[in-house]
């Protein structure tokens, strides 16, 4: 019995010793990616860095992530100093600063936005953190790049002069890391409902200083240096085109803490390191963001659809680790004499998490270039309003998929799938469902994605885009037929969807053609990136994941499980094995 025992333990020694101990130096398709999207300079530039941060995730912030998620680890308010100076702070162990100095300091994550345009080169450095899950950090690297962006656009150049050379740095002590609340008790996905109100107090800073008044219901990182939050104008027009922009500091000139006070914690599923709160403002200095009646569009041009961007690529990281420590789980633990790798309904899960991802991580960092190109002047209006829906469409369908992703990782370590303390999986199923319902849930994407289809130039620029993925791939023709035949189906289902009256019917009837649409994407940025694989066998087992992916999402009927299938998804869960070689 002993030897048995110990043989058991030997083989998850192996597993846990073959997992990578480098996320970039260890992914072929990751390398893939960058070398065909990002300018060959800037890669030569940056790709020991990427090396060396990829190495950084599996090692030390991979360590650091589990000490901080541990119980009694996790964030905890700390309103007064003690001696009973009102601080609104956030106490945190440790291992907070260790993820936070590996994800801003070695990964300079945020740094990148000083060369612009940076989304493929911020996607690929957030993908490899992502591995870990949010670890406290990824959340809040995602709102600071909005702040990033909004400060190189909209806002006045004394706000930029005073807060973004401290957003930019990548020295732990110096820098300013950023958060955005525009949830409100009654409103969540309903923005336009939001009622906190912003009363103007002169001017500061090149623009209008303003003192917010009211609640805010979620705010993530609420111990954050900056804050960008919607507040209704005093006077202003309802719903949506009444809300201004504005950035609030946390501590004003003289160093004392703003006018908000933290009313407690929220206790979450996932993302547990990351401090979320409800918040009350009393009278907090804000300075506007551009134009206040402009407030909504930079909300969602620079804020929301930056989030939405980084949560796929959040979502796509979350899944190739998922498959990774199934996958290398899967070939070192036996059952009835073999690796349990060996049979076909372990095959065909391996084969289905690594298809998956595959298809996520393409389809992230290609909208990344495609928005990087519309940045630099080298697409027009066409290709803006298709990036545009294209993100929205693109987040929905990355969760669901990944949210599967982890799922399956976790059935196939069986019972030790569940253990906390034995794997990442179900942290990652945990934070997977917080991204699932941030910066908008299923049905607000399928919502904001009929309003957009409603106007005909976006319409246009979706079907046009989503056609010229999928002509650029002659040579995948026939595996992305199905994704085709989708694309016609919507075309001939709109007029009827675009006719009904009611616009939560016409959603519910979107619904389908939407995560068809957005799979579709998928699968036509994947199909460019294996043809750009050099080895002709590589390229042919990659084919046939996207065939795999293809024929479980986009084909009218589930593929024949058959022989020739069983030998498929072999060949498939044998691309991506830890320790294989």
């Amino acid at each position: 019995m002993a030897e048995r025992h110990e043989k058991g333990r030997a083989d998850l020694q192996r597993w846990q010793r073959h997992q990578p101990t480098n996320f970039y130096a260890d992914h072929r398709q990751l390398q893939r990616l960058l070398r065909r999207l990002m300018p060959s300079a800037r890669l030569a530039n940056h790709e020991a860095h990427l090396a060396h941060f990829g190495a950084a995730v599996a090692t030390t912030l991979d360590r650091a992530a589990i000490a901080n998620n541990r119980e009694g680890n996790t964030p905890r308010l700390d309103r007064w100093s003690p001696i009973g100076e009102r601080t609104e702070g956030i106490e945190h162990h440790p291992s907070y600063e260790a993820c936070g100095r590996a994800i801003y300091e070695v990964g300079r994550v945020i740094a990148v936005y000083a060369e612009p345009p940076a989304n493929l080169h911020a996607q690929a450095l957030f993908y490899l953190s992502s591995h870990v899950g949010e670890a406290g950090h990824n959340c809040p690297v995602a709102c600071t790049a909005g702040i990033a962006r909004v400060l190189q656009g909209p806002a006045s150049e004394a706000l930029r002069a005073r807060y973004l050379p401290g957003v930019l740095s990548s020295r732990w002590c110096e820098r300013l890391d950023g958060a955005q609340f525009l949830t409100e008790l009654q409103g969540g996905s309903d923005v336009g409902s939001n009622a906190v109100v912003a009363v103007p107090d002169g001017e500061a800073l090149g623009t209008t200083r303003w003192r917010i008044h009211g609640e805010k219901w979620f705010c993530s990182n609420a111990g954050a240096d900056l804050i960008l939050l919607t507040a209704r104008v005093a006077g202003g027009a309802d719903g949506t085109a009444g809300l201004g922009l504005f950035l609030l500091p946390r501590r004003l000139d003289d160093g004392s803490v703003n006018h908000f006070r933290l009313r407690r914690l929220k206790e979450k599923l996932g993302t547990r390191s990351m401090p979320s709160a409800e918040i009350d403002f009393e009278g907090a200095v804000a300075y506007a963001i551009g134009h206040v009646e402009d407030g909504f569009k930079h909300v969602m041009n620079n804020v929301i659809n930056t989030s939405r961007l980084y949560n796929t690529s959040g979502c796509a990281g979350i899944a190739h680790r998922a498959h990774l420590v199934a996958a290398g789980y899967a070939a070192a633990r036996e059952a009835f004499g073999r690796p349990i790798a060996a049979y076909p309904l372990v095959q065909e899960m391996l084969a289905r998490t690594f298809a998956t991802h595959a298809v996520l991580l393409a389809g992230t960092l290609t909208l990344a270039s495609a928005l990087d190109a519309v940045e630099l002047g080298l697409s027009g209006e066409a290709e803006r309003g298709f990036v545009r829906v294209a993100v929205n469409l693109a987040k929905m369908a990355s969760c669901q998929h990944s949210h599967r992703v982890v799922l399956t990782a976790i059935e196939t370590l069986g019972g030790n799938g569940a253990i906390e303390s034995f794997s990442v999986l179900p942290r990652l199923l945990r934070d997977n469902v917080v991204y699932e319902n941030w910066e908008g849930t299923h049905n607000t994407l399928v919502a904001q994605t009929l309003r957009d289809l409603h106007r005909a130039p976006l319409r246009e620029a979706m079907v046009n885009g989503v056609a010229g993925w999928l002509r650029a791939v002659p040579g995948c023709a026939e595996v992305l037929a199905p994704a085709a035949a989708a694309l016609a189906a919507f075309q001939a289902a709109w007029p009827a969807i675009a006719a009904e009256p009611d616009a939560g019917l016409a959603a519910l009837l979107l619904r389908p053609h939407a995560e068809a649409l957005a799979d579709t994407l998928f699968a036509a940025a994947y199909a460019a990136d294996l043809e750009a694989e050099p080895d002709a066998d590589r390229r042919a087992g990659e084919r046939e994941a996207l065939g795999l992916f293809v024929a479980h999402h986009l084909a009218p009927l589930a593929p024949v499980r058959d022989r020739a299938y069983a030998a498929s998804v072999a060949r498939v869960a044998a691309l991506e094995v830890p320790g294989a070689g």
